[in-house]
């Protein structure tokens, strides 16, 4: 591999600026702070305001053409996309709710919110892959904090929009549309492909650490001042200051590469290695900074110094003893590179789809249906402490999923889909929990559930870029991503629904009460998680060796180029 050239651009810049871009990215999670105001405004009907609940969820998910760009454009491109759609669907929501313009087609806001929520996918698909390429051999701790932020952002939008902008959906609105070009304006620049982290760097689990612990600080000072804030009558200055620690504790990534700028010491000595290991492969000091996943083994630089050197008969000699290798292109083999078209015919492919799919499709059925389980099963008429209960520990299981998959994967080469296994097990335990409807489960049932539901995203990302490689990663994470709003269409939609609308018929109501509103549901997701457990298994035994070739001596070893 060749070594990159000394005194390159650190990654750690880039990671601290896509925090703000993974909170703009959570843009999508603020629809229930405006959905009311565009029910009122509008005069909509419940089931044409959850039709647009189906659109936020479709333009967040659906990222395929970002994953496409992100291979096509440099990142400050893909960003500035996203900050255009933003601007564009939320200012149309904007002057929706402000009443600027009147009673506008019921399909122009369809459109509108698809075209809004769709700017979260183009900014989370940038910073994700820009990172984990910056990042290739810190892969499952680099998601983990990143979806975490993304599992964050709610709280943070809903801090700003209690506490500053005084609930009002029209401003919200207004603040979405500006603020966040105005984040991805500031934070393109910073962005962007650069030296890949050496694992050797002695310091780089320390900034990770440090990372973690002030993403974990951020999401308990979140959850501090909601509870807070519902159980106090605070004064707009003391709202303020809460902000304005907020966004103290958002910056606090941005620590890492100020250290390294006013002591920069150790990253010297490291550059100073690099540069000497250079010097022994190409002979000076000079060589290519690309991405060390894109880049071809030193053997064949040293096969192309040899050729240079020796008479064309000797090079015809030595293609033929090599049987065709250099020739020849054969398929990708798990591990490496592989396009999207060449990565969908493998089974492997498929498992993990499926896997995610049935973790994350049972998980967002209870996320969707939270509110009406709190009303169902413990008479809660407001669920936002068990709402921020479950983002908390979405947060948790997010950020805890990179932490621990990648310690048991670097000391026993252990797959990070065990953790699926086990996740989705105790999300069974979960949901038998929630069916029991016994007295005092339903927050413990939550928070295990919210758990186990982020530890699905924090486990499917670096697993999919281990199998299939990160050259084509954009298009091959996003494809992935379908299986949340696929399993929200079908457990959520046609599962919990038609489960409570016919027990509310029932009993001669709109709304249901009882646990018989969703225990039928609740019996059926545990079935479907029991067969995640089982397919997870088989794909863990399956991608085993996989691991075991990567991590081999507790290091990740970046693979060889496949050769197409």
């Amino acid at each position: 591999m060749v070594t990159l050239k000394a005194g390159s651009r650190p990654p750690w810049v880039g990671l601290g600026a896509a925090v703000w871009v993974q909170i703009a990215a959570g843009n999508a999670y603020t629809f229930a702070l405006y959905s009311t105001a565009l029910k009122s405004v509008l005069g909509l009907s419940q089931q044409q305001l959850t039709i647009l609940g189906v659109a936020n969820d479709l333009g967040e998910n659906v990222g395929i053409i970002p994953g496409i760009a992100c291979n096509k454009f440099p990142p400050w491109a893909v960003l500035l996309v996203g900050a255009c759609l933003s601007f564009l669907g939320f200012g149309v929501l904007w002057l929706v709710v402000s009443e600027t313009v009147h009673s506008p087609p019921y399909w122009v806001l369809f459109l509108a919110l698809c075209i809004a929520t769709h700017s979260s996918a183009w900014l989370g698909t940038a910073v994700l892959v820009t990172n984990m390429r910056n990042f290739p051999v810190s892969r499952g701790t680099v998601a983990g904090i990143l979806k975490g932020y993304v599992g964050l952002s709610a709280a943070v939008l809903t801090e700003v929009y209690t506490m500053v902008l005084n609930d009002s959906a029209s401003k919200l609105l207004l603040f979405l549309a500006l603020g966040i070009p105005l984040i991805c304006l500031a934070m393109m620049y910073f962005v962007r492909p650069c030296t890949p982290a050496s694992e050797e760097d002695s310091s780089e689990r320390a900034h990770f650490l440090f990372t973690q612990v002030a993403s974990l600080l951020l999401a308990i000072y979140l959850l501090t001042t909601t509870i807070v804030t519902d159980t106090l009558s605070l004064s707009g200055y003391i709202k303020y200051v809460f902000v304005a620690i907020m966004v103290i504790l958002l910056m606090s990534p941005l620590a890492i590469p100020l250290k390294m700028t006013i002591f920069p010491a150790n990253r010297k000595k490291s550059d100073q290695s690099s540069g000497s290991t250079a010097n022994l492969i190409t002979g000076d000091g000079e060589s290519n900074q690309t991405d060390p996943l894109l880049t071809p083994s030193s053997s064949a630089a040293y096969l192309g110094s040899f050729m240079e050197s020796e008479d064309v008969s000797d090079v015809e000699t030595l293609l033929a003893v090599g049987e065709g290798a250099v020739k020849k292109k054969r398929r990708p083999r798990r591990g490496e590179d592989f396009k999207f078209r060449e990565a969908v015919i493998k089974a492997d492919f498929w498992l993990l789809w499926l896997v995610y799919f049935l973790g994350v499709g049972s998980g967002v059925t209870v996320l969707n249906n939270l509110a009406q389980i709190g009303v169902s099963l413990a008479g809660l008429n407001d669920a936002t402490l068990l709402l921020s209960l479950f983002s908390f520990c979405n947060f948790l299981g997010r950020l805890g999923a990179g932490a621990v998959s990648e310690h048991f994967v670097r000391s026993k080469a252990i797959p990070r889909t065990a953790w699926m296994s086990v996740t989705q097990m105790i999300m069974i335990i979960s949901f038998l929990l929630y069916a029991s409807a016994l007295n005092g489960t339903l927050y413990a049932a939550t928070a295990l559930l919210g758990i186990c539901y982020g530890f699905q995203f924090g486990i499917m990302i670096p697993t999919a870029s281990e199998l299939f490689g990160l050259r084509h990663f954009g298009i091959i994470f996003n494809f992935m991503q379908l299986g949340n709003p696929i399993g929200a269409l079908l457990f959520s939609v046609l599962l919990a629904g038609n489960v409570y609308d016919r027990e509310a018929a029932k009993q001669g109501s709109s709304s249901c009460t009882g646990p018989d509103c969703y225990r039928l549901t609740f019996l059926v997701l545990a079935g479907i998680c029991g067969l995640g457990v089982c397919l997870s298994i088989i794909l863990t035994i399956r991608v085993r060796p996989v691991y075991q070739m990567l991590y081999a001596g507790g290091s990740f070893r970046l693979p060889q180029s496949s050769g197409h």
